[in-house]
């Protein structure tokens, strides 16, 4: 899960981090209010959308007075706001965050995030701060520094000099550093985070280490322990295909392709988008419905994938096990019948009552594909991008 800017600003003062003073506002007059209470000019305007890069959309200003932060606040609230990171589409600023303006000398990169391939957390940190992180990782691989903590033992010391070093940091701005990576750490480690990530941090004329930006992701597998974090939620930042299936309890990602796919299991999921993908099309969907789902999810699940406009057809790829191939059957037909389907639907089921399974689907009266191993169910997806 997601949060704005302004949020994961409130998580990092609860841990101690400084940040800029400033205030969220829903409305260009709360703006001025914001502005007038920082009483220092200039001030920064930025809108808050869950995506980076708001500064190359002019989705970051500076205002001269409280006048001009309501000016600049009235554009921006309501505006579709276009980044690298939002795709042409854009997304819609439904509020701003107006902080203080800041004397900087320099910007730093700096995250957190679990690394897979070595089972640890990895400190990420870089003086080209301010920068998109991938363009410096393919460009400049040398200006990125990387250090993994073993998360049996935490965060020590040595980790935080290692990194403090390797940014050039000044003997101040370093006694600052320092304890504030470890807290940014116990915020990591507390919260069941994804990613944190600070870009830029920077270090001010007076050498005090400021979080200018930041950037929390967190474990959706893990929500259930931080209630407080859920209501950070904002669905108007979600696709409303990925908020419906959530309330059915399904794994659903939306993606750009036309062929819509229902599986039950991550794995499987990912086979079926490149069995997909060999047969000339492209995906439209992630949906895993689980290996418990009954009938009614399948045909919840039956029911999103079928809202998407860009669906030219649909691959259904169970293995059954938990969920047994009668009731994917069921709930395919029920949700066929009610549902208007417009496009061809092929289903490849092996496993538990995979024979009662087909009786269902033949016996059902509607226009559905049945194929009888993944060979056959790539030559029939073919067919329907021909």
């Amino acid at each position: 899960m997601k949060i704005h800017e302004y949020q994961a600003k409130a998580l990092l003062k609860k841990y101690g981090v400084t940040v800029p003073e400033g205030g969220v506002a829903f409305r260009p007059e709360a703006a001025k209010t914001v502005a007038e209470t920082i009483q220092r000019f200039p001030v920064v305007v930025k809108a808050q959308i869950h995506a980076g890069g708001r500064g190359k959309g002019g989705g970051v200003k500076l205002a001269d007075s409280s006048e001009a932060a309501e000016r600049i606040a009235g554009e921006m609230i309501g505006m579709t706001l276009v980044t690298p990171q939002t795709g042409p589409e854009g997304k819609p600023v439904g509020k701003v965050l107006v902080e203080q303006g800041l004397d900087i000398s320099k910007e730093i990169y700096l995250s957190l995030l679990p690394d897979r391939a070595t089972t640890k957390v990895v400190l990420m940190a870089s003086e080209a701060g301010g920068m998109d992180i991938e363009a410096v990782a393919a460009e400049t691989p040398d200006k990125i520094i990387k250090i993994y903590i073993d998360p049996g033992i935490g965060i020590q010391s040595f980790h935080c000099r290692q990194a403090a070093f390797g940014l050039n940091l000044s003997p101040a701005a370093m006694k600052q550093f320092i304890p504030m990576v470890k807290k940014l750490y116990q915020l990591f480690i507390d919260y069941d985070c994804s990613l944190v990530e600070i870009n830029p941090l920077v270090i001010t004329e007076s050498d005090a280490v400021i979080a200018l930006d930041a950037k929390i992701n967190f474990d959706d597998n893990a929500l259930f322990r931080h209630k407080d974090i859920l209501e950070f939620r904002d669905v108007d930042e979600e696709d409303p295909l990925d908020v419906e299936a959530s309330e059915y309890d399904l794994n659903y990602i939306n993606l750009d392709g036309n062929i819509g796919n229902m599986v039950n299991g991550a794995g499987l999921a990912m086979a079926t988008m490149d069995i997909i993908k060999l047969a000339g099309a492209e995906p439209a969907n992630f949906l895993d419905v689980g290996g418990g789902a009954n009938a009614e999810k399948v045909a919840n699940g039956f029911r999103i994938i079928l809202r998407d406009d860009k669906v030219k057809g649909i691959f259904i790829n169970i293995f059954g096990g938990i969920l047994r191939c009668d009731e994917l059957a069921k709930g395919v037909v029920q949700a066929a019948r009610t549902t208007a389907i417009k496009v061809p639907v092929v289903i490849r089921m092996e496993g538990t009552n995979v024979e009662a399974g087909r009786k269902i689907l033949a016996d059902s009266g509607l226009n559905l594909i049945t194929a009888v191993d993944l060979k056959d169910a790539v030559e029939k997806v073919a067919q329907l991008v021909i």
